[in-house]
C-alpha cells in the first residue's frame, strides 16, 4: 500500500509526557541565568523568549499529530467507511477537533502574555507572568489528555490494519461462516490465516498475494456474514460489507453444499440475494465448496434449482463476460482450487481491459494513431501472394516436426523408464551407419589396442631409448663418493664422520623433544666441571681456532645474565673427547618427537585456565566457580546497587529537568 501507510504514524504521547517533553526542551534550549545588572528590556526579552519558545513547541507537536492522522473525507471511501465502522468517525473527528482547539488556545495564551510581558516593570512581575503562561498551557494540555489517549489507541489499531491497495487487482472472498474461505486463501497464498473447525474464526480482514500471468493479485479473506437486516449487523460483518461496497474486485461467493457449516443451501441463497446489489459491475463466481463430502450432482432438486438461480444472477452482474460462473472445488483434497483462482483472475483481467478500452484516455491514445492506406493506381485487384516454394518448405518443416519422435516417445514405445536406455552413439558421424553401435575392444590378441593406434609408435619408442642413453652417459658419476675409490684410512675417517653426523642429528632431536622440561644447570651443581670456559678453549684449540674471543664473550654474557645461563651446545653433552657416543638411535621415542614444538611467543591465558596458587583442581572446577560468582551478583547488579548493604534509591529527579544550563567551559557532565 503506497498511499495509506498507517504503520509509519508516530506515537501520540500522553498529556503528562507531552508536558514533560516540551518544558524540558524549553529548559535546555533557552537561557536560564539572570544577573542583577540586567536592564528591564533585557529581562522582558528573556521571559518573552521562554513563552514564545514553549508555545512554538506545543504548536509543532500538536500540528504533527493532526497532520499524521488521515482525514476521512480525503482518503479512499473504503478506508473512510472502514474507519467509521471501527472507531465511529464522530468520536474520531471530535478528538482531532479538541487537539486543534488546544493548539489555538495555546497560541492565544502565548500572544496575550507576550503583550503583558512587554509592560513588565520588574524581575518578579516578568517571572510571575512567565509562570502563569506556562501554567495555563499545561492546564490546556491536561484537559485534552483523554483525547490524546483515545488517538493513541486508534493509532495502534490502525497500525494493525491490513495493507490493502484499493486500486490494485483484487479477489474478494465472502460467504457464510465456516464455508472454507480461510482454507482457500491459505491454499493459493501464504497469508497463513487461522483455520478452525468451528464458525466465526476470522474476525477481521486478511490479505494474501498470488500471481497469475506474471501479474500480482491481492486476495482478501473477509469474516463470515449472516442473513439479517443491515442495521443488525455487527462490526465484524460490516468490515466485509465495506469491502464489497468499495473495492473493485472479482467476488467469490462460497457455497457449502454439504451443509457441514451449520447452514442450509436455502439460507445461503437468501444471503446471496440480500447482498446482490453489492455485486453489480463486479465479476462474480459461485464456488461450491466441500465437494468431497457432497458432490454437486447429489443434492436435491430444490437445492439445485436455488444454485441454478444464483448462477444466472452471477452471469448478469457483468455483461459480456465469458466463462462459467459456477465452479466446484474441495480445499481438503485441493481438487479444483487452482481452476477457481485462474477463473477469477481471468474474469477480473478481462473486465479491467474492457474498462480501459472504454475510458477517455484510450480514445485520446487512439486519436494519435494514423493508418496509411496506399492509393489505388488502377482497378486491378492485387491479393496477397506467397511463393509456392515457401508454402512447400513450411509444409515440409511442419511434417518433419510432427513426425520426429522425441526421446520421451521412444522411451514410452520401448518399455518406459528403467527398461529403455537412450543411445549416446546414434548421432556419431561415421562412414557407415552400422559402425555406430560397434563395440571397441581394449585388449585384442593379448595386446592393448591403444598401443597400435599410432603406426609410428615403435620408431618413436626407439628414439626415446637412444635419447635416454645419451643423457645417462652425460651424467657425472662422481657426484656420490663410493667407498671403492678411497684408501682404508680415508674410508675409516668417512665412516667416523657419518657416525658423528648421525649422532648429532639424534642428540638434537632428543634435546628438542625435552626442551621444555630440561632445567638450566646452575654453576654450583656443576661439580664435575663439565661446563667451563677452559673446556671450550681446549676444544677450539684442538680444532685450530683461537679461543680467546669466544671465552671473553662467554664470560661477559654470564656476568650480564647473572643467574640465567644459555643452553649448552650439543657437543658438550653426550659426546666423549674422542667424539664417540654409544647411545643408540632406536632409543629415541617417536612420541617425544610428535610432542616437540619450537618455542614461540607467550599467549594470553583464558579466564578458565588454572594458574598455580588459584586453589582449583582443573579448569572445569574454576569455570563452575566463576559461574557461581557471576550468578551471586546478578540480582545486585539488576537492582543497580553498589553492594549487598546498599539501600540507596535511584535519583528520581533527572538532572536535565532540575538544574540550570552549564556555563562556558564546564563539560564534566558529559
Amino acid at each position: 500500500m503506497v498511499q495509506y501507510n498507517f504503520k509509519r504514524m508516530t506515537v501520540v504521547p500522553s498529556g503528562k509526557d507531552l508536558i514533560d517533553i516540551i518544558l524540558s526542551r524549553t529548559q535546555r534550549q533557552t537561557p536560564t541565568v539572570v544577573h542583577k545588572g540586567y536592564d528591564i528590556n533585557r529581562l522582558r526579552q528573556f521571559y518573552m523568549r521562554k513563552v514564545k519558545y514553549t508555545q512554538t513547541n506545543f504548536h509543532d507537536k500538536l500540528s504533527a499529530i493532526i497532520d499524521e492522522f488521515p482525514r476521512l473525507d480525503d482518503i479512499h471511501p473504503f478506508y473512510g467507511d472502514l474507519l467509521n465502522v471501527l472507531y465511529n468517525k464522530d468520536h474520531y473527528k471530535l478528538a482531532l477537533g479538541q487537539i486543534n482547539t488546544a493548539r489555538n488556545l495555546i497560541s492565544k495564551i502565548a500572544n496575550d502574555y507576550v503583550k503583558l510581558l512587554k509592560y513588565g516593570d520588574s524581575l518578579y512581575r516578568c517571572k510571575s507572568l512567565k509562570r502563569a503562561a506556562l501554567g495555563r498551557m499545561q492546564t490546556v494540555i491536561r484537559r485534552i489528555g483523554p483525547s490524546l489517549a483515545y488517538l493513541e489507541d486508534i493509532r495502534q489499531h490502525m497500525a494493525r490494519l491490513p495493507s490493502i491497495d484499493p486500486n490494485s487487482r483484487t479477489i474478494l472472498i465472502c460467504g457464510y461462516p465456516n464455508v472454507g474461505k480461510s482454507s482457500f486463501i491459505n491454499k493459493i497464498t501464504r497469508a497463513d490465516v487461522d483455520v478452525q473447525p468451528y464458525a466465526n474464526t476470522t474476525r477481521s480482514l486478511f490479505v494474501g498475494h498470488t500471481d497469475y500471468k506474471f501479474l500480482r493479485y491481492q486476495v482478501i479473506d473477509t469474516p463470515g456474514i449472516l442473513d439479517r437486516p443491515f442495521e443488525d449487523r455487527n462490526i465484524i460483518e460490516m468490515c466485509c460489507i465495506t469491502a464489497l461496497a468499495h473495492l473493485r474486485a472479482a467476488v467469490l461467493f462460497f457455497l457449502d453444499i454439504s451443509g457441514s457449516c451449520g447452514y442450509t443451501i436455502a439460507q445461503q441463497a437468501a444471503l446471496f440475494h440480500s447482498i446482490k446489489p453489492l455485486f453489480m459491475n463486479k465479476p462474480l463466481i459461485i464456488v461450491c465448496n466441500k465437494t468431497d463430502l457432497q458432490p454437486l450432482e447429489g443434492i436435491s432438486e430444490e437445492d439445485m434449482k436455488l444454485v441454478t438461480e444464483m448462477k444466472s444472477e452471477a452471469m448478469k452482474t457483468v455483461i459480456g463476460q465469458e466463462g462459467d460462473a459456477l465452479l466446484t472445488m474441495s480445499t481438503l483434497t485441493e481438487d479444483g482450487v487452482i481452476s477457481v483462482k485462474n477463473a477469477a483472475c481471468e474474469r477480473l483481467l478481462n473486465q479491467r481491459v474492457e474498462l480501459k478500452m472504454k475510458s477517455k484516455k484510450m480514445n485520446d491514445c487512439l486519436n494519435r494513431f494514423h493508418v496509411a492506406m496506399p492509393k489505388p493506381r488502377d482497378h486491378k485487384e492485387r491479393p496477397v501472394c506467397i511463393p509456392q516454394a515457401v508454402l512447400e518448405a513450411r509444409a515440409k518443416q511442419a511434417a518433419e516436426k510432427e513426425k520426429r519422435p522425441t526421446e520421451k516417445d521412444l522411451e514410452n514405445e520401448n518399455g518406459g523408464a528403467g527398461v529403455y536406455s537412450a543411445s549416446l552413439k546414434k548421432n556419431y558421424i561415421l562412414a557407415h551407419d552400422e559402425w555406430k553401435e560397434d563395440i571397441m575392444p581394449e585388449i585384442l590378441d593379448g595386446h592393448n589396442v591403444f598401443d597400435f593406434v599410432d603406426p609410428d609408435i615403435l620408431i618413436k619408442l626407439e628414439e626415446l631409448k637412444q635419447e635416454e642413453g645419451i643423457r645417462q652417459a652425460e651424467v657425472d658419476d662422481d657426484v656420490e663418493m663410493s667407498g671403492t675409490e678411497l684408501s682404508p684410512e680415508e674410508s675409516k675417517k668417512l665412516a667416523e664422520i657419518r657416525e658423528k653426523k648421525r649422532l648429532l642429528i639424534q642428540q638434537h632431536r632428543i634435546k628438542k623433544s625435552t626442551a621444555e622440561s630440561r632445567p638450566t644447570v646452575p654453576r654450583k651443581f656443576d661439580k664435575d666441571r663439565e661446563f667451563t670456559s677452559r673446556r671450550i678453549g681446549r676444544q677450539l684449540s684442538a680444532l685450530g681456532i683461537d679461543p680467546s674471543m669466544a671465552i671473553n664473550r662467554a664470560r661477559s654474557t654470564s656476568v650480564s645474565m647473572r643467574g640465567r645461563k644459555r643452553e649448552r651446545s650439543v657437543d658438550d653433552k653426550g659426546i666423549n673427547e674422542d667424539g664417540a657416543d654409544h647411545m643408540d638411535v632406536d632409543t629415541v621415542k617417536k612420541k617425544l618427537r610428535s610432542m616437540s614444538r619450537p618455542r614461540s611467543r607467550s599467549r594470553s591465558r583464558l579466564p578458565t585456565d588454572v594458574v598455580r596458587g588459584d586453589g582449583f583442581k582443573d579448569s572445569d572446577q574454576k569455570s563452575k566457580a566463576l559461574h557461581k560468582a557471576r550468578k551471586s551478583v546478578k540480582n545486585r547488579n539488576k537492582n543497580a546497587r553498589r553492594g549487598e548493604a546498599d539501600r540507596v534509591v535511584p535519583n528520581l529527579k533527572p538532572k536535565h529537568l532540575f538544574s540550570g544550563k552549564r556555563s562556558n567551559g564546564k563539560t564534566q557532565r558529559r
